[in-house]
């Protein structure tokens, strides 16, 4: 299983960005995919979530209504839309695939190797 992560960079507050990450080796559509992140000197804290349907989506408070997931099971795809960026939300972003039977953000069995976000003020 490979999931690669894409699209981070060096923005200013208020800028958007939106993440890619392209799953590969597992059946994507029986798969919860979310997003967490990890800043230096932090724990990895969840971001956001969506279900193997996208009929459920649910965000950190933090993000909540600045970030928005999607993805294209078509493509084996989940998108991480980031709007009104904020330095704060400078970290290194993952994505994650859970088997959609499992509950909890424990069961994230499957990492991409994260993508740098850089928000400066």
């Amino acid at each position: 299983v490979q999931l690669q992560a894409s699209g981070g960079g060096l923005v200013q507050a208020g800028d958007s960005l939106r993440l890619s990450c392209a799953a590969s080796g597992l059946t994507f559509s029986s798969y919860d995919m979310a997003w967490f992140r990890q800043a230096p000197g932090t724990e990895r804290e969840f971001v956001g979530g969506i279900s193997l349907s996208a009929s459920s989506t649910y965000y950190a408070d933090s993000v909540k209504g600045r970030f928005t997931l999607s993805r294209d099971n078509a493509k084996n795809a989940v998108y991480l839309q980031m709007n009104s960026l904020k330095p704060e939300d400078t970290a290194v972003y993952f994505c994650a695939a859970k088997w959609h039977a499992l509950s909890g953000r424990d069961n994230y069995s499957y990492w991409g190797q994260g993508t740098q976000v850089t928000v400066s003020s």
